[in-house]
């Protein structure tokens, strides 16, 4: 079997450990304590201590420098460091960062974190304040000008494209909303705990960029979350069962653009996450009727859908009627829309507590987790599985 069917890289290296702070709308504190906030408890929860630690993954957007957080935890020296880009869409990518470090000897136990004041600090959904003179900046320039200036915007014009092409009405993405927070009512983690919503509330909630809804769009969170990742073998000898890496795959599209992808020949679709798709099904040698749980990246309601029908969990223009159905359990800790916008990397904690057993709206049966990062940009996603 060649590299491209199927990678090495599978069942090598193991989350052991997940932490995170509490989510809010203000933190009270700098991005830098939240970020050792979380990597303090993800270490304690994986029974480990910062000395331990030889690697550490974080976001381009972070501020929170590796070696100043490696400092302010207590760790000792660092042999592997490094940051991916693209937003979101670098949640998944961090682990598969680890995991790669910990497959070829480079590191033993790494740390993957992020940690931002979303809310209180700088908003993402405020959009494009002012343009550097860079590539990305000049990629930006053909959408600006028309107004185009927010990620609900962006992902706006290829929702109201899906809705044309096959025959739907805003109310499609309903689905999504409701059925995010019905977790997240029973998660006390979550924002949006204890408020569940139906699908009247959805379509009375007001237009933010039709066709969207504010109940399509994620909330603004400050916290930090974190993970450790170390070997299959190492992490047997820790408290908690490990949730196995079966599979981490990156992946950008032709005509790939951060959001603003409008010049490719079909905006129904999110290209990137199908070569993310068909990486994850080769390496883990899983197909999507053997996923237990989905925890898909929904800082926007559409693009979950999208997402579905480019694992072949249903086809195209099907997903509206695949989640009203709720043929898979979907973001059981409440989503981005209910429980917090971390970037992904709580939909990842989250997929560690499926494995584990020990999530608060616990699947029965769960042992094999699909965990994606963001969409509409260059992306990442993971297979997690339990342990033999």
């Amino acid at each position: 079997m060649s590299v491209r069917e199927r990678d090495s890289l599978g069942g090598r290296a193991a989350i052991v450990g997940v932490g995170a702070t509490e989510f809010s709308k203000d933190s009270g504190r700098s991005e830098l304590r939240l970020a050792v906030e979380a990597v303090r408890a993800a270490l304690d929860d994986a029974g480990l201590t910062p000395a331990d630690v030889d690697g550490m993954v974080t976001f381009t957007m972070d501020t929170s420098p590796e070696i100043t957080v490696a400092q302010a935890c207590g760790t000792g020296e660092l042999s592997f460091f490094s940051r991916v880009h693209y937003g979101g869409g670098a949640a998944c990518a961090t682990v598969q960062q680890a995991a790669l470090a910990v497959a070829t000897g480079v590191a033993e136990v790494v740390v993957c974190y992020r940690a931002f004041n979303e809310r209180s600090g700088r908003r993402f959904g405020s959009g494009v304040q002012h343009r550097e003179p860079s590539a990305e900046g000049v990629a930006l320039g053909w959408s600006l000008p028309f107004g185009l200036l927010t990620p609900a915007s962006w992902v706006a014009m290829a929702a109201q494209r899906y809705l044309h092409t096959y025959g739907l009405t805003p109310e499609a993405f309903g689905h999504v909303a409701v059925t995010d927070r019905k977790y997240a009512a029973t998660n006390p983690a979550a924002y949006f705990h204890g408020r569940p919503i139906t699908l009247a509330d959805h379509a009375a909630s007001r237009w933010i960029v039709e066709p969207l809804r504010l109940l399509d769009c994620c909330q603004e969170t400050d916290g930090g979350q974190a993970l450790v990742v170390t070997s299959l073998d190492r992490a047997r000898d820790l408290p908690h069962p490990p949730a196995v890496i079966a599979a981490a795959a990156q992946g950008a599209g032709r005509g790939q653009e951060q959001m603003t992808s409008f010049y490719r020949d079909d905006l129904t679709g999110l290209p990137e996450m199908a070569v993310v798709a068909r990486q994850l099904w080769r390496t883990a040698g899983l197909g999507p009727g053997e996923i237990d749980v989905g925890i898909l990246y929904d800082h926007f309601t559409p693009f979950v859908l999208m997402q579905l029908e480019e694992f072949g969990f249903c086809g195209k223009g099907e997903a509206t009627g695949f989640v009203a159905e709720e043929r898979l359990p979907l973001n059981t800790h409440g989503g981005q829309l209910g429980e917090a916008y971390l970037h992904g990397m709580n939909g990842i904690a989250e997929g560690v507590r499926q494995v584990r057993g020990t999530s608060v709206n616990q699947i029965s049966g769960a042992e094999r987790v699909l965990v994606t990062a963001g969409t509409g940009v260059p992306t990442s996603g993971l297979v997690l599985t339990a342990d033999g």
